[in-house]
């Protein structure tokens, strides 16, 4: 369980390292209203943890340390928009597409209302 948590935490770490450098680049290249460094971020995370998904079934299939580093760890630091992506894509490959919409409606919605109520609540 600690060796888990280590690597999780070391991919995690490196991934928020990657999140803040990119954001900062992005936004200083690009001073735009739009929050390119946030969307670029996300598009690369969800691109990297597809990659390491397939992956996984070729060259550490068995190797759990690697998926826990790089899909967890890695990806999961540098964006948890990754992880949403690849459950609801889990959701669609089991042709779970109710639970799928549910899942992709309710997570947007809630937690843009979550985010709005944890503003109103400390102001």
């Amino acid at each position: 369980m600690i060796k888990n948590l280590l690597l999780v935490g070391l991919g995690g770490g490196l991934g928020s390292m990657a999140r803040y450098v990119c954001q900062r680049w992005l936004s200083a290249s690009f001073p735009h209203h739009f929050p390119w460094g946030t969307f670029a971020v996300n598009l690369l995370g969800c691109f990297a943890i597809g990659i390491f998904w397939g992956l996984s079934f070729r060259s550490f299939e068995n190797n759990e340390d690697w998926k826990l580093f790089l899909m967890v760890g890695l990806c999961g630091g540098f964006t948890t928009f990754s992880a949403f992506t690849l459950e609801g894509i889990g959701l669609l490959k089991e042709q779970r597409l109710a639970l799928f919409f549910s899942y992709i409606a309710a997570s947007v919605v809630v937690c843009l209302l979550a985010t709005y109520a944890g503003m109103k609540i400390t102001r």
